[in-house]
This record gives C-alpha cells, structure tokens and sequence, in this order.
C-alpha cells in the first residue's frame, strides 16, 4: 500500500497485492478501493498482482476542489501506471470505474494494457439524450445531487438496502454489513468530490473511447441492475467494443462485487487465463 502525488498536487491511496500479471481494479462512487477486497484477494491468491487505488476526493485519497472529472480521473490513473511501471495490465473498471478505464483508454492508449473488463460499468451514456433515448432521465440525477446536499449520510443507506444491491426485490435477504460497508465507504468521500462524481458517471459519453479498444474486453452486467441499467449500458457497449465478450447475470442487480463475488472472481480468472 503507498500513495502517488499527481501533476495537481493531489494524492492518490493504493493497494497492491500479490505477484504475477498484473490486474488494475477501478472501483464505482461512492466507494473506494475496498469494494473490490473480495476480488483483490482472490485474485492475488490465483498467483496475480492485483493493484487498486481510491480514486480522487474517493476513501484515502486526497479531497482536491477541483479534477473531479473523468479525464483527471483518467490521467490520476495513467499516473499511478506510470509510477509502477506496470507492462501488460487488465484493466477492471466497475460502475463509475468502468467509465475510468474507458476513458484512460481513449486519452493514453493500450501500450500498457494487454486486456480490459467492464463490470456493471456506465459507458457508453448514462444519462437520457436525444442520441441516446435508452438513458436515463436528467431529473434521476438532479434528484441524487438533491439528496446528497439534504443529508448524504441518509441517502448511502437508502442506496445500499435498496436498488443497489437489489436488497429491495422480493425475497432478497439483506446483509446489514454488506450496507454498513457502502454507508462507511460512502461517508470517506469528500463531499464536493462526491457530488462533482455524480455528474462525470452520468453526463460524461465515452461512445468514443470505446471504439478505441483494441484489446480482449469483458463486458459483465446484471439484467436486474437498477442503478445502470443494462441495455443502455453493457449491450450498448458490447456494439461499439470491437470483438467484445458480453456475459449476463440474469437476476443480478448492480452491486455483483459483493452479491456475486464467487461467480465473479471465477468468471474473472477465466477471462484472464483466455
């Protein structure tokens, strides 16, 4: 574990695990490097080098008033690469963290990628558009960005026992810890930075960026997915990736880092031993 300092001054909180090819997680908002501890430790126990990092204003990074956005979040990242040198990395990008990779693809190429993931990630658009008629309304996330001023703390609990994990289907059986870990995670963020990130998942199109993938690319979504649904999402994206693998989870909802963590991390390592 150790920290970077980017060209703005900020710093940047990451962990690296384990020996082997390496493989770079990006975790989604509001959350932090943590979210992916079930797939860090999996992985770095099959005999690979798991790297994850707290995105800016995110966990135990800096809270910087400016960059939070997805081309800063994208170069923090190219940053972080350069500083370890990494050759030949996969890069995972999970939610928001999918629109990380996506667009650190698109700035600065695959020189140091050899493979790519995209799980229950926002690309290509999130928000509705007359381009994109899929996407959700612009008032959905007028109303987080309401919410997160009202009380920010109230709206990480309704999130995490509600649509994200699908803690609110029927039948489901919510696991009080799995919410106090987003809640906590949540609560880490600066606030500013959180409220900047709503719009860079939602607003920021990265149809571009992803007809500049040039490497194996794994698109994974849940067909249950409440907070980036996954026609507009995955199956948008899997037609603009070139030779891309799409996987569905049927049932799944968003949160498939802790709600399918096992049938993740496995469907991970074959992808990465293909």
């Amino acid at each position: 574990m150790g920290t970077i300092t980017t060209r703005d001054g900020t710093q940047i909180y990451y962990k690296d695990w384990g020996s082997g090819p390496v493989v770079v997680l990006s975790h989604g908002w509001p959350l932090n490097s943590d979210s992916w501890e079930a797939q860090m430790m999996f992985l770095a126990s099959n005999g690979y080098r798991v790297i994850a990092h707290d995105r800016r204003g995110h966990g135990r990074s800096g809270q910087p008033w400016n960059g939070n956005e997805m081309n800063t979040y994208a170069d923090d990242l190219a940053a972080l690469l350069d500083h370890l040198d990494v050759r030949g990395a996969s890069l995972f990008g999970f939610s928001t963290g999918g629109g990380e990779v996506a667009r650190y693809i698109g700035r600065h190429g695959t020189a140091r990628v050899a493979k790519a993931g995209l799980i229950a990630a926002v690309p290509p658009l999130m928000v509705q558009t007359e381009a994109n008629p899929g996407g959700l309304p612009l008032s959905v996330f007028d109303g987080i960005r309401a919410a997160s001023l009202a009380d920010r703390s109230q709206l990480y609990r309704d999130v995490a026992s509600g649509p994200f994990f699908g803690y609110n289907r029927p039948g489901a059986k919510p696991s009080q810890g799995v919410i106090d870990a987003f809640w906590m995670q949540g609560m880490m963020v600066g606030h500013k930075n959180a409220y900047d990130c709503i719009k860079a998942f939602s607003e920021t199109d990265f149809s571009d960026d992803l007809k500049k993938f040039d490497v194996p690319t794994l698109i994974l979504h849940g067909d249950d997915d409440q907070i980036v649904p996954v026609d507009a999402a995955a199956r948008a994206s899997a037609k603009l990736v070139p030779h891309a693998k799409l996987v569905i989870y049927p049932g799944a909802p968003h949160g498939i880092t802790d709600t399918h963590k096992e049938q993740l991390g496995a469907d991970m390592l074959a992808f990465l031993r293909s």
